[in-house]
């Protein structure tokens, strides 16, 4: 079976709503022509790197290439967990969660993106606790981080939400012009307050010499939040 040597595969985290897991190599075409449906109002860019910019045809095909990078250069010290995000059993969107010497550090990042018309409906708070419940529960993580543009109120509520406290701005030139991203931190212990929504994980033991660990140390990385 590719669990053997890729347990990754049989990850799968539940919230109410959602499953979030690797997509199989259909679900990925579906998870790429999400992308060419459009992701956001053209008129702004809520990405570092401007991928949603390529035309429908390029951006599909920029999401199946990523997917595949990420996969392919996957290490325990230097990892990007990309999870098909999944309403009643249809591609809804891609959560991210993301390290850096996780073992010695002990802290993550996240990243998303949800179809147009899957927007405004909750599911990206559901989709944050997740991958919160997973770095934390799960891995013993201690902090969380994130970050958004000015212009991107939707995140900022999101990560609210959970819990994030503010942690300093940073400058990036995006389609040639300069923006300012609020970063956002999350700690242990504002997670633990803030959690709300029950999360299952499934199938995390094999799975935690590729994120750089012997054992979790987490607290129920099989049973609910």
């Amino acid at each position: 079976m590719p669990t053997d040597h890729w347990p990754l595969l049989g990850l799968r985290l539940r919230t109410p709503r959602l499953e979030l897991r690797l997509p199989a190599d259909g679900e990925l075409a579906a998870l790429a022509t999400l992308a060419a449906e459009g992701v956001h109002d053209p008129d702004r860019m809520p990405f570092i790197v401007p991928w949603t910019d390529l035309p429908p045809t390029e951006r599909a095909r920029s999401v199946v290439q990523h997917h595949w990078l990420r996969l392919g250069t996957w290490s325990p010290r230097d990892w990007a967990l990309n999870l098909a995000v999944f309403e009643s059993g249809r591609v809804v969107g891609l959560q991210t969660l993301t390290a850096r010497d996780f073992a010695v550090l002990r802290q993550v990042s996240t990243g998303s993106w949800l179809g147009a018309r899957h927007q405004r409906q909750g599911i990206g708070t559901e989709m944050r606790a997740a991958v919160l419940h997973l770095a934390f529960a799960g891995l013993d993580a201690q902090w969380a981080r994130s970050g958004a543009f000015e212009d991107n109120p939707s995140s900022y509520a999101v990560s609210r939400k959970h819990g994030y406290e503010p942690d300093g701005t940073d400058r990036h030139v995006v389609r040639g012009h300069a923006v300012t991203e609020r970063r956002l931190r999350l700690t242990r212990k504002r997670w633990e307050e803030h959690r709300k929504l029950p999360v299952t994980v499934d199938g995390l033991a094999p799975c935690l010499p590729l994120f750089g660990l012997t054992d979790g140390g987490g607290e129920g990385r099989t049973g609910p939040a």
